[in-house]
């Protein structure tokens, strides 16, 4: 029996390929997308799966997200919008609002819908899990401002004080979210895994790590740092890093997190359940700079401001313990996906540099700060 799909945000770099493994697997599959001119600046993009039923539409049209979850069994909800841009509204609006209003539709129109996946990211947690000599596995909350504006990047212990080594972080760590886009990803997971519950639907949120690869937007300089340092070194100028660009973070290969999705469908074992989809494993944003610009064999040294971004975690490392315990699997590390990603991103045209603009609006709207001289 083919089982039906809808995936919402179909066009995008997760939504894309989740789309091209299910059609490749022999589901019937229903994209939907608006087409988000932040990401997607010329337009429908080339590779929309030509198997697919594609609706071009937004999710918060009530007509539209009806029309689309019609004679659906699954909903890959990956529509959201996403980065560390200055809108407030639009977050809220989009992520929040949208997902409220698709949840509502399916229950008053008694639709049957059999499980919804929907994407939700480590910017739920606060700070990322820590080792403290002397409390074990500590669980610190975000770093007060006051302690960047001095250059202090290092995460204490919220006990005595000590600086912690980073760990990686359960699903069991505290949740808050301490960007915008980060409380309206808490938003989404919720209002799912708790609408889940009350109507008998399986649902499930999977967290991811940094999610990079093939049809990632070259034109959204707030979110994907693999695709801003390329733009940026593509374009002769350094990577900006922010802190002192030790931070670390946890990189996915995308088709590895449509695997992800395809599995949470099909096993009970992650219902009702948020759960982390990375790589287990933390790499210091600078070396993703120094692999790039070795890659692309241009040699241009990261730039260093002092400048950082409040609410903005120092490590994370996602405990994938979870999810591997339902047979989810990592199969592209990070050299392999970095590769292929610079394969995918010299074949593209007209690559420009959309984050020094981008990066003033930032300051200006004070989500860009710069250490008190």
């Amino acid at each position: 029996m083919t089982r039906r799909a809808l995936v919402t945000g179909a066009a995008g770099l997760i939504g894309s390929h989740i789309v091209d493994l299910l059609v490749h697997e022999g589901w019937q599959v229903r994209g939907l997308d608006n087409f988000e001119p932040q990401t997607h600046r010329r337009g429908r993009p080339p590779w929309i799966n030509e198997k697919v039923e594609f609706i071009e539409g937004d999710l918060r049209d009530r007509g539209t997200i009806t029309a689309a979850l019609d004679n659906v069994d699954v909903v890959f909800h990956q529509a959201a919008y996403g980065g560390y841009m200055p809108e407030i509204t639009k977050f809220v609006h989009v992520n929040s609002f949208g997902t409220a209003q698709m949840l509502e539709v399916i229950r008053e129109k008694k639709l049957p819908i059999q499980k919804i996946v929907v994407a939700s990211s480590q910017a739920v947690y606060s700070e990322g899990a820590g080792n403290c000599p002397k409390h074990g596995l500590v669980f610190p909350s975000v770093r007060p401002i006051d302690q960047l504006r001095k250059g202090d990047w290092q995460v204490h212990c919220p006990v005595c004080g000590a600086i912690s080594k980073s760990a990686p972080t359960p699903e069991t760590a505290p949740v808050g979210g301490e960007t915008v886009y980060g409380l309206t990803k808490v938003d989404q997971e919720r209002l799912v895994l708790l609408w889940g519950k009350q109507v008998g639907v399986p649902t499930v949120a999977l967290r991811y790590s940094c999610t990079y690869g093939p049809r990632q937007s070259i034109f959204n300089p707030y979110t994907g740092v693999i695709a801003i340092f390329c733009t940026r070194l593509l374009n002769n100028l350094p990577p900006v890093l922010y802190e002192d660009g030790e931070q670390t973070r946890d990189f996915s290969f995308v088709e590895d997190i449509a695997r992800a999705n395809q599995l949470a469908a099909e096993t009970y074992k992650l219902d009702g359940l948020a759960v982390n989809i990375g790589s287990g494993h933390g790499v210091p944003i600078r070396e993703i700079a120094e692999q790039l610009s070795d890659i692309l064999k241009i040699n241009i040294a990261p730039e260093i401001n002092g400048e950082f971004r409040p609410g903005e975690m120092r490590h994370l490392t996602s405990d994938t313990r979870l999810a591997r315990s339902a047979g989810y699997e990592p199969t592209v590390d990070l050299s392999d996906g970095i590769a292929r990603y610079i394969d995918w991103i010299r074949a593209q045209s007209d690559i420009r540099d959309y984050f020094s603009e981008a990066s003033e609006i930032l300051k200006n709207k004070g989500i860009v700060h710069r250490v008190a001289r």
